[in-house]
């Protein structure tokens, strides 16, 4: 099989996998004459966008599709009727390189199913990482798929080459886990996260040492859920992030909505979810990590977040009896919920109040909606009218038009 047969097969064998960002690691480029590649920002890719903002592309493949495990909502378990590809690690390596000078690509988003054993497939992974780094001097983006069965001197060696590591949960629940994929052990996922955790601490710089630890993953370690693959609800799904991001410090949880896959399982569902479910949990997600939110507080009652409104809307018009903020007196914490409000508008409301009072002609200037927030502020010319304090006439306003709710990202 040619390796342009090859690419078609793993390159879309890969696509199932949303945890491929490129951001949070250290600045390195070839100005030197050194090496190759670059992290920094600004080399004229416009494939994608990094959580940080940045517009970036990577190549993104699987060493191969064939898999020793039979995980039921995976296109490339063992039992799958689907062509079967795998590359060679000088395949790889030449493919990113050859990529990378065409200005195609900034980096490597590298994964494999499993073969032989696991120990085999890292050390074929790792094997790729430390040619382009070691070999070609490639100083670009690379991130791998971890093993978590892996030997832990495979895991540490793949921490000195990769920008990121991750590691898949799959799924919310360990039931969920341990019926659709078996060989799966829930607890050896969180064992290899909980010692990533470790490794990624001990990397950390220390100003008073002398000496500067080894190098190991900058851009720390993330994960990715499958949602809609089983029953889970919303709050369970947030639940299991927000322990995540506590006990193993991750960078992000990633959110792929369940897609019918060929030859699928009868155990999996026939439809997938409403890709507006998954829009939904990044912007839930985003508020706990960024917006001082609790996930039990953004998901209440019936455990679902509601389609139609986003989760921080849905969470003032619950507790209406909040608003309205006095935009001139408010804390930051407090600023951070008017729905509207992004992190950097709140920031310069901080600093214009500083100066002088803030009016709603001033919304503008500052990046906020101002049809969305002025029900739930008050500024020196506004106070919401007796009408506008009404949560059910609220909702109503809010509520989308039911073709803004059917769209594909």
């Amino acid at each position: 099989m040619d390796v342009q047969r090859k690419l078609e097969i793993l390159a879309d064998a890969a696509k199932y996998d949303a945890s491929c960002a490129s951001s949070g690691t250290e600045m390195r480029d070839s100005s030197d004459g050194k090496g190759l590649g670059s992290t920094a920002p600004g080399m004229g890719i416009c494939h994608s966008y990094a959580p940080d903002g940045r517009c970036i592309s990577l190549l993104k493949v699987l060493l191969t599709n064939a898999c020793n495990y039979d995980c039921l909502y995976c296109v490339n378990r063992s039992s799958s009727n689907v062509p079967r590809a795998r590359f060679t690690i000088e395949e790889v390596v030449k493919l990113t390189l050859d990529f990378y000078r065409r200005n195609y690509i900034e980096g490597l988003f590298l994964s494999s199913g499993i073969i032989r054993s696991a120990d085999y497939t890292m050390e074929q992974v790792v094997r790729v990482a430390r040619s382009l780094r070691e070999e070609h001097h490639f100083r670009g983006y690379i991130h791998l798929k971890t093993i978590p069965e892996a030997d832990d001197a495979l895991i540490t060696e793949a921490g000195k080459y990769a920008d990121r590591l991750s590691i898949n949960i799959e799924v919310p629940e360990e039931r969920s886990l341990a019926r659709l994929a078996p060989e799966k052990d829930v607890r050896a996922i969180r064992r290899t996260m909980g010692r990533l955790r470790l490794k990624l601490e001990e990397a950390k710089p220390d100003e008073k040492a002398k000496t500067r630890p080894s190098r190991f993953a900058p851009a720390g370690q993330s994960t990715q859920m499958i949602i809609g693959a089983d029953a889970a609800d919303d709050q369970t799904i947030l639940a299991t992030s927000a322990n995540l991001y506590g006990a193993y410090r991750l960078k992000r949880v990633y959110y792929s909505a369940f897609s019918p896959i060929p030859d699928a399982s009868r155990a999996l569902p026939l439809a997938p979810p409403p890709l507006m479910r998954e829009h939904r949990l990044y912007q839930a997600d985003w508020l706990m990590r960024f917006y001082g939110f609790e996930a039990g507080e953004i998901v209440e009652g019936s455990g679902w977040l509601p389609l139609d409104i986003d989760p921080k809307l849905a969470w003032a018009l619950r507790h209406r009896d909040r608003f309205p903020l006095d935009v001139a007196r408010a804390s930051r914490e407090e600023l951070l919920r008017v729905p509207g409000f992004g992190r950097k508008a709140v920031d310069r409301i901080i600093e214009t109040r500083r100066l002088a009072s803030i009016r709603s002609a001033d919304l503008g200037r500052l990046h906020i909606p101002k049809q969305k927030a002025l029900p739930f502020i008050i500024l020196s010319d506004h106070r919401p009218s007796p009408a506008l304090l009404d949560a059910a006439n609220l909702a109503q306003r809010f509520k989308p038009k039911a073709a803004q709710l059917r769209f594909d990202f």
